[in-house]
């Protein structure tokens, strides 16, 4: 090999060495969406930073109202989330006149005393139905108990073997042991978290019937959040499609839905803002072209919409004339509901809704499953196999693009017939 060829060999692999080194450089400095964004637009950082802050709010009080049993019996955790966000309420530059309001708002709606008093009422609730820590000390806690003693067991078992008190005692003996060791904990892992996602399941509606009211100031500090947010970003000249974040609710306004995902029965909702009708929308640098992709994709094909069952339980009224009840959504009885539903005659009730229902208010009402209170349209009697009678109320579409049906007994000394008792009953 000549001298020409080696001084090439030694260029290449120096060229390779480098582009690796960029590489890997480039690896370690991978900057954030928000950090290109406030590049590629010339942002000052600290806006960037403060829109960041106050979207984390709106994501918690989001969650926390919808997930408040998530919560229970984890301090530590709850306590740095009210932390970080009394930090930045109090460091807030409140020069902008919305961010002043914004203070005012967080104070006056006394959003931490609410917060407290949701997670203590969580728990006296959990406590009521045998829970009485959080899952996860739980788990630890069982692990614990399975793992040791069985640890004990081979470590006993080991020491024996080697002083030759049970010199027979084959090493082999422990492979099955040690399998039982590491599967055991799953199993008791497994069965432990399928019983905390029933009990949330079961009891997240009581929460949300009985401190609504407590739960909707949180969602309207909420919106606030969201609003003082779009007027920032919209001041900056930022592209609003660029901005993506996930809610587990559709309660607030101004939001474009751009896709949505259930993850063990928890709904989560990837949005962006939508502009205000006076506004253009701001063009997107080429660079930032990549981020206008939603995070989850849109299901394609053609599925079955499921339907929003709100069963009128615990009803009280006669004649035909419903008094009072409790709204139940028995959405996991969708297509038992369906099915007695096909085996139905229907008759348009001869009496309108105000009528059947004199007591329908705020106090009283049948809810969507974004919050609203859903409108009702008509109101039919369904003829069940000719053995019993019911009643269907069907709402308008919400402004969440859903669609409630609601079921009802038309007399409180009905008898209902055993097969429909689950669908009826509290």
């Amino acid at each position: 090999m000549n001298n020409a060829e080696n001084n090439d060999k030694i260029k290449s692999e120096g060229s390779e060495i480098e582009e690796t080194k960029s590489r890997k450089s480039e690896k370690r400095s991978r900057k954030t969406q928000g950090q290109l964004i406030q590049e590629a637009l010339g942002l000052n950082e600290v806006d960037i930073k403060d829109i960041e802050k106050k979207l984390f709010i709106v994501r918690f009080l989001d969650f926390y109202s919808e997930e408040t049993l998530q919560f229970i019996f984890k301090d530590n955790a709850l306590n740095q989330y009210v932390k970080d966000i009394t930090t930045y309420l109090n460091t807030l530059n409140i020069v902008r006149e919305e961010d002043r309001l914004l203070k005012q708002s967080f104070e006056s709606k006394e959003i931490l005393e609410i917060i407290n008093k949701l997670k203590l009422k969580a728990e006296e609730l959990a406590i009521s139905k045998g829970v009485k820590t959080s899952v996860e000390k739980r788990l630890r806690r069982l692990t614990l108990y399975i793992t040791i003693p069985i640890f004990g067991v081979i470590l006993i078992l080991t020491i024996l073997n080697l002083l030759q008190i049970i010199p027979e005692l084959n090493i082999f003996f422990l492979l099955p042991v040690l399998c039982i060791f590491c599967a055991v904990p799953q199993v008791i892992r497994g069965t432990v978290s399928k019983k905390w996602f029933a009990f949330k399941d079961e009891n997240k509606h009581q929460i949300y019937s009985e401190y609504r009211a407590e739960i909707m100031v949180l969602k309207n500090f909420a919106s606030e959040l969201l609003e003082n947010i779009r007027t920032r970003l919209i001041e900056l000249r930022v592209p609003l499609q660029l901005i993506k974040f996930v809610l587990h609710s559709r309660d607030y306004e101004n939001l474009n839905l751009l896709s949505q995902k259930n993850i063990r029965g928890t709904n989560q909702y990837v949005y962006n803002f939508m502009y205000p009708p006076e506004v253009e929308p701001f063009p997107i640098p080429a660079q930032l072209q990549q981020y206008q992709q939603p995070i989850f994709p849109e299901k394609r094909g053609t599925e079955k919409v499921e339907k929003n069952f709100i069963v009128l339980t615990n009803m009280k009224g006669r004649d035909g004339i419903v008094s009072y009840f409790e709204p139940t959504l028995k959405d996991k009885l969708a297509d038992q509901i369906n099915d007695m539903l096909n085996n139905s005659k229907f008759r348009k009730a001869p009496d309108d809704f105000a009528t059947i229902m004199p007591n329908y208010s705020e106090t009283m009402a049948i809810y969507c499953i974004c919050g609203e209170i859903a409108q009702i349209k008509s109101v039919q009697i369904c003829n069940w196999k000719d053995q019993f009678n019911f009643y269907l109320f069907e709402g308008k579409k919400c402004n969440c693009d859903e669609k409630i049906y609601a079921i009802s007994l038309m007399d409180e000394s009905t008898k209902i017939p055993e097969e429909l008792v689950n669908i009826f009953s509290s």
